[in-house]
């Protein structure tokens, strides 16, 4: 049986909608599932980019799916009292890989301290950045919008890895997953209602968050991860620019 990551957060609901696998589900947040990929304790689990990026030498990838956005995204924020230009702290979560690399391409003038110490501005991710939009009125900056503004492209937050050797069973499961995400998109006010019991936050505003996340990792999502790795390089967060390995070609989604 495929051992498959979950990121515990409820952009999840999507791909895990319908879905028609035997596995064994394990559920961490990001950074909890990087570790767990590379120490072989997982077949395959949706990683941060960057962390696929530093390991790429044992690990491929599903041809078929990511996590991105093409603009905001809800869930990756930046809330700060002050304008951007002006932040020169930022208290930055431990839940995220990505996240924290794409904070310093963005405001590469700012130094990174544990979030809860003082800062100019903090990063939030997943469901407490939803719940930050939420109740805190200090401004909220999108990094998923702030990305598109800058570079024209979507933002892959997530990749889905697996380690080497791989499992028999990804093909299969990698068809699954897909087939899940279509029918999730089939049946959007359904798959509101169900992550709204499960999860807790408002039907309709999970809505509009689950039209915002993209999961098919098409031509524009390679070329926005491609930029991404290749400005954390230029920001010294990435020693170089790897080239991406699949587990099968693509197939057409």
């Amino acid at each position: 049986m495929v051992r498959l990551g979950r990121i515990s957060y409820v952009n999840m609901a999507p791909v895990f909608y319908r879905l028609d696998a035997e596995v064994e589900e394990i559920q961490g947040v990001p950074t909890e599932l990087n570790r767990r990929v590379l120490t072989g304790e997982l077949d395959v689990a949706p990683i941060s980019s960057i962390e696929y990026a530093r390991n790429a030498d044992r690990l491929r990838l599903l041809p078929r799916l990511c996590v991105s956005s093409e603009g905001a995204v809800d869930s990756i924020q930046l809330v700060s009292r002050k304008p951007l230009e002006h932040v020169r702290s930022v208290a930055v979560t431990p839940e995220s890989a990505t996240s924290v690399v794409l904070t310093k391409v963005l405001l590469p003038e700012a130094s990174h301290v544990p979030l809860g110490e003082e800062a100019d501005a903090k990063l939030l991710i997943g469901d407490a950045a939803l719940k930050s939009a939420f109740e805190d009125p200090t401004p909220h900056y999108d990094l998923g919008r702030l990305w598109l503004e800058r570079t024209g492209l979507p933002m892959v937050f997530a990749v889905w890895a697996c380690p080497e050797p791989l499992h028999a069973g990804l093909a299969e499961l990698e068809d699954a997953l897909v087939a899940s995400v279509r029918l999730a998109r089939a049946e959007p006010e359904q798959l509101a209602y169900e992550a709204s019991e499960r999860y807790g936050y408002p039907a309709g505003f999970l809505a509009r968050y689950f039209e915002k996340l993209r999961y098919r990792f098409g031509p524009r999502e390679r070329a926005g991860l491609m930029t991404f790795l290749e400005l954390a390089q230029e920001t010294g967060e990435l020693d170089e620019v790897p080239e991406l390995r699949f587990v099968r070609e693509a197939v057409v989604a």
